[in-house]
């Protein structure tokens, strides 16, 4: 199975287009709902975005912007919108922006974005969920963030290619979607440098250019079909990945006793379905991804013996554990941290996906080995991150129909 472009890259580089009024062309762009908002709001600015489904490709062109202020219904929808902000800062002098909603997994401050861009010269007024900003030139500026925030990190990078001066990130984020830009900056034009350590550096491009650039693979859909394949037994072959991006994953699915094999470009996971319980914390790159926990958790319901999960990244990260328990799974939470017991035999019965993409994949990979027909009602906040979540389960043998149920394999 060949895994599509990453949510977590695309959006970022979406975002960058506006930085250039030459066109930029994207292949490998996942179809997935949180592409479309993207594409959405850039139009809503008065750039032109085609996107071609049947060749999963994409042009955009921002060379005819019109209105500074991202239409705060999409913005609110999506957290990633705001990272338009960075680009219409640096390339026009100015933004009006709403507060970014989200998946609901806690609290997520755009504090580490707001800082930077002052730290650059910008004058940013508050006023209750809206930021007001306006710089007459961005000049660059050492910032240190108080939290390797990857959103915050991106946004700064935006700005600062088009500052004067250079600009210094300090305690920036690692993560590979993140390095994804700065390639794609550097496409670009963009100069540059320390990407991957948490300080980078930015010098002054004054003026960015088009350019054509692939997507990188989603390491996030490729483990959690890594780990759906882990929970029901059989094996899986994962292809379009780069397996070291994959290897937290792949690591803890060996402690539960999941083989693995990888080649430059393909995984292989192969399992007998008698899991071991064992303990996941999850942390930012290259620590196990926040984004694979949930799956994770449903997975442990099925291993034996108790499984420790702490979740040091995000703080609400737990609402799945709801529907797991209807399903009849052993978990206690204690603030960040919960203990799954198991195995438990799950049984379907009907549940809600809330306002969490990650938390509603974990309830579909239960639902796999749950007994009977399991529901899944507003079942369109996974198309947020996934292609066809259920059309990649059933080429994997499940029986899953327009992502409403999960049959169980059982």
């Amino acid at each position: 199975m060949a895994i599509p472009g990453a949510k977590n890259a695309i959006l970022p580089i979406m975002a960058a287009c506006l930085l250039t009024d030459e066109q930029c062309h994207l292949t490998n762009v996942p179809l997935i709902e949180d592409v479309e908002i993207m594409a959405e709001l850039l139009r809503g600015l008065g750039a032109e975005v085609e996107l071609d489904h049947a060749r999963h490709e994409m042009s955009v062109s921002a060379r005819g912007i019109t209105s500074f202020e991202p239409d705060s219904p999409l913005v609110t929808e999506m957290r990633a919108s705001f990272l338009a902000t960075g680009p219409l800062l640096a390339r026009f002098g100015r933004f009006d922006c709403v507060h970014p909603g989200g998946c609901a997994i806690g609290y997520r401050p755009v504090s580490v974005d707001i800082h930077g861009f002052r730290a650059m010269g910008a004058t940013i007024r508050i006023d209750h969920d809206r930021y007001n900003a306006t710089a007459d030139n961005l000049t660059g500026a050492r910032i240190y963030l108080d939290y390797p925030s990857h959103t915050g990190t991106e946004n700064l990078i935006m700005a600062a290619c088009l500052a004067e001066g250079t600009t210094t990130v300090v305690h920036a984020s690692r993560e590979p979607e993140v390095l994804e830009l700065v390639r794609f900056l550097r496409l670009m034009g963009a100069k540059i440098t320390g990407e991957g350590t948490s300080v980078i550096e930015i010098e002054s491009s004054r003026r960015l250019h088009g350019t054509s650039f692939s997507i990188m693979p989603d390491r996030i859909a490729a483990g959690t079909l890594a780990i759906a394949g882990s929970m029901c037994g059989g094996e899986v072959e994962l292809t379009n990945v780069v397996p070291e991006l994959l290897e937290p994953v792949l690591y803890k699915l060996r402690a539960a006793g999941v083989e693995t094999s990888a080649t430059e470009r393909s995984v292989v996971i192969r399992s007998d379905g008698k899991l071991r319980g064992t303990e996941v914390q999850s942390m930012p790159y290259p620590g196990f991804p926040s984004d694979n926990q949930a799956a994770m958790g449903a997975l442990l319901t099925q291993a034996r013996g108790t499984s420790t999960i702490v979740e040091r990244v995000f703080e609400d990260r737990f609402s799945y554990v709801g529907g797991l328990r209807e399903l009849g799974a052993d978990i206690t939470v204690n603030a960040n941290r919960a203990v799954v017991t198991g195995p438990t035999r799950l049984t379907a019965t009907e549940l809600s996906v809330d306002n969490d993409l990650r938390a509603g994949s974990a309830l579909i990979l239960a639902g796999l080995v749950a007994a009977g027909e399991t529901t899944i009602r507003d079942a369109r906040y996974i198309h947020r991150g996934f292609e066809d979540l259920a059309a990649d389960l059933t080429q994997l043998g499940a029986k899953v129909e327009a992502s409403t149920f999960v049959e169980s394999l059982v």
